[in-house]
């Protein structure tokens, strides 16, 4: 296992409650790393500047992993794209230039696959940033991602700081939200399902046609991949920030998709929903095929462990669990 940060390593996990910053954390007390760097937002609000700059200066951390943010499903972003760019942005700003200022000696920001071209070609490459326009469904949080991104470069270049964006593909798992008003996808498939379950419904509603592609990872495997790239060698490390030229960036992901229809199928069949699947056409669909290319992480020497099946029953008992724990 590689092995670049010390276990006594100070390390701010930025978003540690989160669906991808909950995962990191146990991926790293996994590792047996013992001096994580915690806050809750109501102890530390990254919105606020002064507050950010007051933190990194009394604690002054090692390595970052920036995994706060705001995030949500189709009619989230449609709803709020406002607090999407401003709330992303601000916390990019004040967390990256606090980093930079400290000394901070590496630093992992992530993003997300939705900062690609609409119709940009499949699988998604690195490269492919910033060569045609977004989906407009998203369009607001894509591009605050993507300005963290440019941020990242821009202190690499200035600089001289170690900062590498992942870009993860569409995560579920332990810690998932499941209000059916801005969680993604599959989360809200699960919810779906269960309760039709519960109720004896004859049918599971679902937006949009079925048609578009998605890839899925489950979230223990994308904080792996995440200490995984932030223990990299210098040699390593400096591969994925300093090519001439093209942003600090890599793709995270399972490296397989499917359709919403097949996936819905799969979520009806573990959970033993034995209904109809009734698809909206009326609403939207979103983009048409999402699948990143992760040949440079897995070059890296790393592999998703998760198959979509057993994840799903993971997180349908995460659900359950969520449910029982809101009852007592």
């Amino acid at each position: 296992m590689n092995s670049f940060m010390a276990t006594t390593a100070r390390i701010f996990v930025a978003g540690h409650r989160g669906l991808a910053g909950s995962a990191i954390v146990r991926n790293l007390e996994a590792r047996g790393y013992s001096n994580l760097l915690l806050r809750s937002r109501t102890q530390l609000d990254l919105l606020d500047p002064s507050a950010t700059r007051a933190f990194f200066d009394a604690e002054r951390p090692e390595y970052v992993f920036l995994a706060a943010a705001k995030v949500g499903g189709v009619l989230a972003n449609r709803d709020f794209p406002a607090e999407f760019i401003s709330e992303n942005l601000n916390i990019q700003n004040n967390v990256l230039e606090s980093a930079r200022r400290t000394g901070v000696k590496r630093l992992l920001f992530l993003g997300s696959s939705c900062i690609y071209p609409r119709l940009a070609p499949q699988p998604l490459k690195e490269e492919y940033l910033l060569s045609g326009p977004l989906e407009f469904t998203n369009r607001a949080y894509a591009i605050a991602k993507i300005a963290g991104i440019e941020m990242c470069w821009a202190f690499n270049r200035q600089y001289g700081t170690q900062f590498l964006a992942a870009m993860p593909t569409n995560l579920y798992g332990p810690g998932d939200h499941y209000d059916l008003q801005s969680s993604h996808v599959l989360p809200a498939l699960i919810r779906k399902t269960h309760e039709a379950i519960q109720r004896g419904d004859s049918e599971v509603g679902i937006w949009g046609t079925g048609t578009p592609q998605r890839e899925f990872l489950f979230s223990d495997d994308m904080a792996d991949a995440c200490v995984h790239l932030m223990n990299l060698s210098e040699a390593e490390f400096d591969s994925m920030i300093s090519i001439p030229e093209m942003a600090p960036l890599i793709n995270v992901g399972s490296g397989q998709d499917l359709t919403i229809r097949e996936l819905a199928t799969m979520v009806t069949s573990v959970l033993g929903f034995h209904g109809d699947i009734v698809f909206d056409s009326s609403k939207p669909d979103g983009t048409p095929r999402k699948l990143l290319d992760s040949s440079r992480l897995f070059a890296l020497g790393w592999k998703p462990r998760v198959s979509l099946k057993q994840g799903i029953q993971l997180a349908w008992d995460d659900y359950r669990a969520q449910l029982q724990q809101a009852r007592e």
